[in-house]
């Protein structure tokens, strides 16, 4: 099985969030960078094309921002998506995408605890999506907790605090 091309898009969503000690508050970081080129270097994964579309708390996602997504997505060259997102907006995004883009594999995954904490599961699922990513058919999905989503059911359990079916 050849490998695909990938490019991460970066939107934001608690993956990417650090502890700011001066508010006691997770934040993005006040320079804009993000976590995802940490992750992947830390998992020794080189090949995907990173590219940050904006750092924002998916619960402050409105529609101009998922067609900005959509957008994103439409010009990218590969074939092969991944959606970092918050966990809040992510199944309505992803649903919202898969209305719109055909013809691609687009992969939304993030994380419950912040990469730049101890014992995040983002790495985990970043894994997870770029694998996805690159052997699930054209559609949309969402890789969480080790499993496998498709867009319809992309769903966020907050009081298992895990996305179920």
């Amino acid at each position: 099985m050849p490998t695909k091309k990938i490019r991460i898009i970066v939107t934001g969503g608690t993956i990417d969030k650090i502890h700011d000690s001066d508010t006691e508050a997770l934040v993005f970081a006040k320079d804009g960078s993000t976590q995802i080129p940490e992750i992947l270097s830390l998992g020794r994964c080189h090949f995907p094309h990173i590219q940050k579309i904006m750092l924002k708390d998916s619960l402050d996602f409105e529609d101009a921002d998922r067609n900005f997504l959509v957008e994103t997505i439409l010009a990218a060259q590969e074939l092969a998506i991944v959606v970092t997102h918050g966990t809040g907006t992510m199944g309505k995004s992803a649903r919202w995408v898969s209305k719109h883009v055909k013809g691609k594999t687009v992969v939304f995954t993030g994380a419950m605890r912040p990469h730049s904490l101890s014992f995040s599961d983002g790495p985990f699922n970043l894994g997870g999506a770029i694998v996805a990513a690159q052997i699930l058919p054209e559609g949309v999905y969402g890789i969480m907790n080790g499993r496998i989503f498709e867009a319809e059911n992309l769903n966020k359990n907050t009081e298992q605090g895990r996305f179920d079916i």
